[in-house]
């Protein structure tokens, strides 16, 4: 059976790019509007800490029951599927009245936005396998340039929609979005890299050294990511609480970081290309830390966006690289794997900053954000050999580790 054609491969990169983008829309309307349902639901900060748990727990549960359902029904089958979830279970939030149902809405919301993570990811992974080119990165920067979108619409409606109207207005969104996106995913024949000759259909099953190599990938996402949720969780707050922003310049504050990754990710393949796997981690790390140094740590405003803005280049590609570099060891599994510790890390981060708010400060938690893409940017120059191993294995076009 013959592989889609050129025609077929450019439409299917650009249904991903937009549920990708879809996705990032989604989860920033959400996080921007979390300063009024703190207030709605009455919740202190180590309260709100615990429900933001439930998003946590409902993606990571699922992560690995979303890999195995790619590899039985298919990883365009599954998007479609959990898009539709996640347009709905956004509504929720806003119709609760305490922590406690906040949390448990929450788990749904969770389950929905790691399953569709791990899915795209996976249909994405075999897509880069296909153009053998590093084009994860732009994936990911339309991820991006969703949330900048949907932090934007965020600060705009603050002030005029309530919570409830505004994210109902996004589930339609989101539903509309999935039908004429979907319809490509289901038509189009999934992109398969190509395989020597004999060889299974399935990529490097998790053997014990495929394992160690996905768990240093994995172990890159998760320090990455938990800057990631914490930006997208408290960076509003801090700005509000700590600076005396507005709401609608605290909104700001994402889009800013939003716009910078998008702008990194964009610039993402050729950086690859260029530098390698190893050295866009190591520099990446680097950058994010000194970042958030300034964003966590300045007294004013303006410098803290600018904080935001460098925090957002560094970690711009270190999410895309380590969940590509899994998928390519060892398909869905691996970005499943990968994708679990990433996740992990982004929204066990926003819990863990609440409580360290409560018992230091806001300021102090929001530190421990450079502190792991430190240790990010360390782990990649200690294992520069494993990250050099599986570009040789799984990168299919080449490159430098």
């Amino acid at each position: 059976m013959t592989g889609p054609r050129t025609s077929d491969l450019t439409r299917l990169r650009a249904a991903l790019t937009i549920f990708f983008a879809l996705d990032g829309f989604l989860f920033a309307g959400w996080v921007v509007r979390i300063p009024d349902i703190k207030h709605q639901t009455g919740a202190s900060a180590g309260s709100l800490g615990l429900a933001l748990l439930g998003v946590s727990a409902g993606a990571v549960v699922t992560m690995t029951l979303t890999g195995r359902l790619c590899r039985r029904f298919g990883s365009h089958q599954v998007t479609v599927a959990c898009a539709v979830l996640l347009s709905l279970s956004i509504v929720l939030p806003p119709l609760t009245h305490s922590a406690l149902a906040l949390g448990l809405v929450l788990l749904v919301f969770g389950a929905a936005y790691g399953s569709i993570n791990v899915a795209f990811n996976s249909a994405a992974v075999d897509l880069v396998g296909v153009l053998r080119r590093p084009i994860m990165p732009s994936f990911h920067a339309a991820y991006s340039l969703g949330g900048m979108a949907g932090a934007g619409l965020g600060a705009l409606v603050a002030g005029v929609l309530s919570p409830t109207r505004h994210l109902l207005a996004l589930a339609v969104t989101g539903l509309v979005v999935t039908v004429f996106a979907g319809r490509v995913l289901l038509r189009v024949e999934p992109a398969r890299p190509p395989r020597p000759a004999g060889a299974p259909r399935e990529r490097r099953p998790l053997d014990g050294r495929t394992r160690r190599l996905v768990l240093v990938f994995g172990l890159i996402a998760a320090c990455t990511a938990y800057g990631e949720g914490a930006m997208a969780d408290w960076g509003a707050l801090h700005l509000d609480q700590d600076l005396g922003a507005s709401a609608g310049l605290a909104a700001v504050g994402y889009a800013c970081f939003a716009l910078a990754m998008t702008i990194g990710r964009l610039t993402g393949t050729t950086l690859l290309e260029r530098l390698g796997h190893t050295r866009t981690v190591v520099a990446g790390g680097a950058t994010a830390a000194l970042g958030m140094l300034i964003g966590s740590l300045a007294p004013s405003v303006g410098l803290a966006l600018a904080g935001y803005a460098v925090t957002g280049l560094g970690l711009a590609n270190l999410f895309p690289v380590a969940i590509e570099r899994a998928g390519a060891l060892a398909g869905p599994g691996g970005v499943a794997a990968a994708s679990t510790f990433g996740y992990t890390g982004m929204l066990l981060g926003p819990p863990a900053i609440g409580f360290m708010a409560e018992w230091f400060s806001l300021t102090a938690a929001l530190t421990s954000v450079a502190v792991l893409a430190s240790i990010a940017a360390l782990i990649g120059l200690v294992t520069r050999g494993a990250m050099v191993v599986a570009t040789a294995e799984g990168d299919p076009g080449g490159g430098r580790g």
